[in-house]
């Protein structure tokens, strides 16, 4: 009887477990098509596409998302979670019959949304374990609610020129002054922004998801402890005959699959 009452003080084969984590108090996903999202240049990147014929986008990627969360007056638990977002935008620019020249820009985008993230603000005290020596206090903390932001990298919908002086209805949501030194430091050159300049407006779709955590104790469900089954001895055969054999064969490079075995729900293009 006292062997079992050990073993669930303990934690072993245990039915439950205290664990220190975060909680998850509110979160949102959206979907949102970014028209017209102004691409600023550095100066070389500028004077190409001033006398390009034609410009193209290769790719868009975040390189980083600011947030800020402050609590919403007069509605007790809840935040709003400021976020702006980077883009790092790679394009073509195609200058008459030559091959087209590679530059990049950035895009920026300002997002606000309000989430529940609870009540508390417990200071957290805490210090680093040092064998025969006094701990090191680390730095204090607290339990405020933390934003999470998920994202993918955004996929291109539209990109166009517009002429200097020439009316536009882009999202310019800073200007080029307001770019942090240390997304700047990610370009080879200064980006500028002039209205005798053409502008490149791009459209993107974007999809992402924003949680408010707090770090909590909860208990949870246990079975036993998560131990490793695959072994971490590494394969000493250099024969690359052998390395072949394992391969499968690929059989759909060579007998494409029929439409019955994509994404019934896909329904881009005709039937």
């Amino acid at each position: 009887m006292s062997e079992n009452n050990c073993s669930r003080e303990c934690g072993f084969n245990s039915d439950n477990a205290c664990v220190q984590t975060n909680k998850v108090y509110g979160s949102c996903k959206d979907k949102e098509c970014l028209e017209n999202l102004r691409v600023y240049l550095t100066a070389c990147g500028q004077n190409l596409v001033n006398n390009a014929s034609s410009v193209k986008a290769r790719k868009v990627e975040v390189i980083w998302i600011s947030t800020d969360v402050e609590p919403v007056a007069f509605n007790r638990g809840y935040y709003t979670v400021d976020l702006r977002f980077y883009f790092k935008v790679s394009l073509d620019v195609y200058c008459g019959v030559c091959k087209p020249t590679p530059i990049e820009g950035i895009a920026v985008y300002d997002k606000k949304v309000v989430l529940f993230g609870s009540e508390g603000n417990a200071k957290i005290f805490s210090s680093k374990y040092r064998e025969n020596d006094f701990d090191i206090a680390l730095w204090q903390k607290n339990n405020l609610p933390v934003a999470q932001v998920e994202v993918v990298d955004p996929i291109i919908l539209d990109l166009k020129v517009v002429e200097p002086r020439e009316k536009c209805c882009c999202i310019c949501c800073c200007d080029v002054s307001s770019i942090p030194p240390s997304i700047c430091g990610l370009f080879d050159e200064t980006f500028v922004d002039d209205d005798d300049n053409r502008k490149v407006l791009i459209t993107l779709g974007l999809f992402s998801i924003v949680r408010l955590e707090r770090e909590v104790q909860l208990v949870i469900p246990v079975d036993s402890f998560c131990i490793p089954e695959c072994d971490c001895t590494p394969d000493n055969d250099n024969s690359p005959c052998d390395l072949f054999e394992r391969i499968s064969f690929p059989v759909d490079e060579f007998f494409p699959p029929e439409k019955c075995s994509f994404n019934s729900n896909d329904t881009r293009g005709c039937k």
